[in-house]
């Protein structure tokens, strides 16, 4: 049987049902991006080292101890759904034979490593394509394949791409205060959603052309890319944005606001301002308070901040949220995690749900499948799984290996 007919997979389920992805990253936003791909359907083999794996992320995060005394991520328990994982040492002659088999049977391989390292295990892009023309390659990485030689090797994090991609210069209050980073690893995840949209759209051309290619995906530009109009402001305004707080600064209210018990976010845009108004006892018609609409920092915008700002703190977080919202005004608590978990509304669209995870052998709860699919909904078939798991299930049913033959990579290091 052609093994690109075989699919390890108990069924088939969702939009990316038939698309098998090779993830030989570690942490989180190249894995990541694979994980959101299992959970539509598509078939995950995850690769990791020998003996080792991605030790960090299966261990640190808010660690869960199994009866048998393992102990799990939290975030990996979250992430990693779904997926088959492997051990493969891709340095040894061996392993690389075997990863080139393997990506003869895939239709995308995603990755993130320090450039040059791939390329430095005789795994470079030319050589891989050439075993798989039609494959699809993202490489992620903290500052991408090519640029300036200064920066290619650096290290690189969620929080160094969100400081060098110019979000954390836009987060927090401004200067005395320091620079925040957007928790808890914004800048992964949204490499991870850039790494898995590119990866798909370099598939369906695929699909059209028979042509593969590869994608240099940098962390710090995908942060980078969010940052709205921050760039064209910069070259065509001459303006330096800095941080503002949670203020909008361009419009108001668009802010946090204190109530008696905790915090409320109000955010009025276009005509929702004058509701606002008529809330507060003001004429939305005065040109006094049209002006506090956007100059937020005159007087009459300093005035209707501290009017509103008095409003607010003479209520109950419940008591705001209930009388804006009755008015079509934005207006949502903060939520925390228990205020999420006994929320009617999360309830109600079923956010949360319950899975088997097979490292701590039992069933846990967390967020489920996001978006929600009308016709081909993705759904959970499995939780997480130790190291090597799927080990025979797909060398022996993608490559025909034997007992004895994984038994002896086994002993030589290579799986």
């Amino acid at each position: 049987m052609d093994p690109r007919s075989v699919s390890l997979l108990p069924k088939q389920f969702g939009p990316l049902q038939g698309v098998r992805i090779i993830s030989s990253g570690t942490i989180i936003a190249q894995p990541i991006a694979a994980g959101m791909a299992a959970e539509m359907g598509a078939e995950v083999i995850q690769i990791e080292r020998p003996g080792q794996g991605d030790a960090v992320w299966r261990n640190l995060e808010f660690p869960i101890h199994a009866d048998n005394g393992a102990t799990v991520a939290a975030g990996w328990v979250q992430g990693r759904r779904n997926s088959f994982h492997v051990t493969l040492s891709l340095e040894t002659p061996k392993g690389k034979e075997i990863f080139l088999n393997l990506i003869q049977q895939a239709d995308i391989w995603m990755e993130s490593s320090i450039p040059g390292t791939y390329a430095d295990w005789g795994l470079d892009d030319e050589t891989v394509l050439k075993a798989n023309p039609r494959l699809v390659i993202c490489h992620v990485s903290g500052y991408g394949q090519v640029g300036h030689p200064d920066y290619l090797k650096r290290a690189s994090y969620d929080f160094i791409g969100q400081a060098f991609g110019g979000l954390m210069n836009l987060t927090g209050f401004p200067d005395p205060d320091p620079p925040v980073r957007a928790a808890p690893w914004t800048g992964d995840f949204i490499t991870a959603l850039f790494c898995l949209w590119s990866s798909l759209a370099g598939y369906i051309h695929a699909q059209r052309t028979g042509v593969g290619q590869s994608i240099d995906l940098a962390q710090y530009e995908a942060v980078h890319h969010i940052l709205a109009g921050t760039m064209v402001a910069y070259y065509e305004l001459d303006l330096n944005r800095e941080r503002s707080g949670n203020a909008a600064g361009l419009v108001q209210p668009y802010d946090s606001f204190l109530a008696q018990d905790g915090w409320v976010v109000i955010a009025a845009v276009g005509t929702t301002f004058d509701r606002v108004c008529r809330l507060l006892d003001l004429d939305p018609t005065d040109a006094k308070w049209r002006s506090a609409y956007t100059e937020t920092q005159s007087p009459e915008g300093i005035e209707f901040d501290a009017i509103l700002r008095g409003w607010v703190s003479e209520r109950t977080v419940k008591e705001v949220v209930e009388i804006m919202n009755a008015a079509q005004i934005g207006c949502c608590s903060i939520m925390t995690p228990k205020d999420m978990a006994e929320d009617p509304h999360y309830e109600a669209r079923n956010v949360h749900t319950e899975w088997e995870d097979v490292q701590l052998g039992r069933k846990v709860k967390g967020v489920g499948i996001t978006p929600k699919f009308s016709h081909t909904p993705g759904e959970i078939w499995r939780g997480s799984v130790a190291l090597g798991y799927d080990n025979e299930t797909v060398y022996e049913r993608l490559l025909g290996m034997s007992a004895s033959e994984m038994e002896q990579l086994k002993e030589q290091g290579v799986i």
